[in-house]
């Protein structure tokens, strides 16, 4: 918040819990009336936890993930396409785990495949509206989710070790994509996954 109003920008918070539909379509109306209009749409907030068996699992655990992952998505889509003029941009954030799911991610995994299929769907809906809809599916990169239960501590210590590059990615290694797929330089692109895996070659 800082370092975009810093930079002559305006920021404003609106925290909430987004697994609540009325308080989706209540964010999105809160940012309208205060920045005037919606020409860009990222869905970036995702659920992730470790679990060794399907078995350690709970029901409550795996409706969270869904509703965190998948429904804030829709509710939140659903309700900003209506504001959204010709030329605007959705970017939703997928994963690697939507093509090459980890074995202790599986309620997680199955949120990115279905966050990466939406896209495409969704893609050819809004065509017809000039909406572009595309998706960023990143591979090993150190957030804070990985160190807040994503993951267990021997795989957060080898974290990223796996990819060619040997080494995880840090947020602002993928900012640029983003910034690319908001931008009016991706504007015969639409439909498309984009991958940022360290050389692991997905999607």
């Amino acid at each position: 918040m800082q370092i975009i109003r810093a930079a002559g920008r305006k920021a404003v918070a609106l925290p909430g819990d987004i697994r609540s539909e009325t308080f989706c379509e209540g964010l999105v109306g809160n940012a309208l009336q205060q920045m005037g209009g919606l020409d860009m749409l990222v869905n970036n907030a995702g659920r992730q936890h470790s679990h060794g068996s399907v078995l350690d699992i709970s029901t409550e655990e795996f409706d969270c993930t869904l509703r965190t992952n998948q429904y804030a998505m829709f509710w939140i889509t659903k309700a900003a396409i209506p504001h959204m003029p010709p030329g605007a941009a959705i970017i939703n954030t997928a994963s690697v785990n939507a093509y090459d799911p980890s074995a202790n991610l599986l309620d997680y995994a199955l949120t990115t495949a279905g966050i990466a299929n939406f896209t495409k769907g969704l893609a050819k809906q809004m065509v017809k509206r000039g909406i572009r809809v595309n998706a960023v599916a990143p591979g090993p990169f150190l957030t804070a989710l990985q160190v807040s239960g994503a993951q267990t501590v021997e795989n957060v210590t080898h974290f990223g070790e796996q990819v060619p590059m040997g080494r995880p990615g840090q947020p602002a290694e993928i900012a640029p994509l983003y910034v690319h797929l908001a931008s009016t330089q991706a504007s015969y692109v639409t439909g498309q996954v984009f991958g940022a895996s360290g050389g692991a070659g997905q999607p």
